[in-house]
């Protein structure tokens, strides 16, 4: 027995109908076909490629002075005094390490 994969509120949401998903004539493999299958990236190594860069571009840009993570242990009545300032504490807290030592 085939499970049914047409989801009709997928389909809505994308656009098309019971008679798009029906008119897509996909037979399945053969095994002679499935014998000469070869993985992508060796069967399209120049697109993978094209993909890679398009990836690595992806996102923010690397910073020069990147923040470094560090756990430092402090006074609960200091921590929860610069967590009532709101959001953003950590970086007022940079702020006053920074005019603390000069920098």
């Amino acid at each position: 027995m085939t499970k049914e994969i047409f989801d009709p509120d997928r389909a809505a949401e994308k656009g098309y109908t019971r008679a798009d998903w029906d008119a897509v004539d996909s037979p399945e493999l053969t095994d002679e076909q499935l014998a000469t299958a070869r993985p992508f990236r060796k069967a399209h190594p120049e697109l993978l490629s094209g993909m890679q860069e398009e990836e690595a571009r992806r996102g923010r840009p690397p910073l020069e002075n990147p923040k470094v993570s560090i756990s430092a242990r402090l006074d609960a009545d200091l921590v929860a005094a610069l967590r009532a300032t709101g959001p953003g504490w950590q970086t007022r807290v940079n702020a006053i390490l920074r005019e603390a030592l000069g920098l």
